[in-house]
């Protein structure tokens, strides 16, 4: 399986910045792409991948920005925490309560 590298922003900028400068000379956004991707040292896909999320952020193409899609990680994290934590009081409750019955006298 071969390694996964991680490019810096500034690196993704740099190239999706080339593939809309440099579109207009391909016969398609995708050629340009394919011609991009070698000199930046990735694959044409992921050259693509940062395109297509790039235009996403900039409203070009429809779908969720990555600002949106941080918020919704951050929202499911929390409300996974949350479902933990009255999971843990539900069953403390149900402990106490039946230590609470226990002890009384008969």
């Amino acid at each position: 399986m071969k390694k996964q590298t991680r490019y810096s922003p500034e690196v993704r900028e740099r190239a999706v910045r080339l593939v809309h400068e440099h579109q207009k000379d391909y016969a398609s956004q995708w050629s340009a792409m394919l011609s991009i991707a070698p000199k930046i040292g990735c694959t044409p896909e992921t050259l693509r991948t940062w395109v297509r999320q790039s235009e996403t952020d900039q409203g070009i193409r429809g779908g969720m920005s990555s600002s949106e899609r941080d918020r919704l990680k951050e929202l499911e994290r929390e409300n996974r925490e949350l479902k933990r934590a009255n999971e843990i009081l539900r069953k403390a409750s149900a402990y106490f309560a039946q230590a609470e019955l226990d002890r009384r006298p008969k």
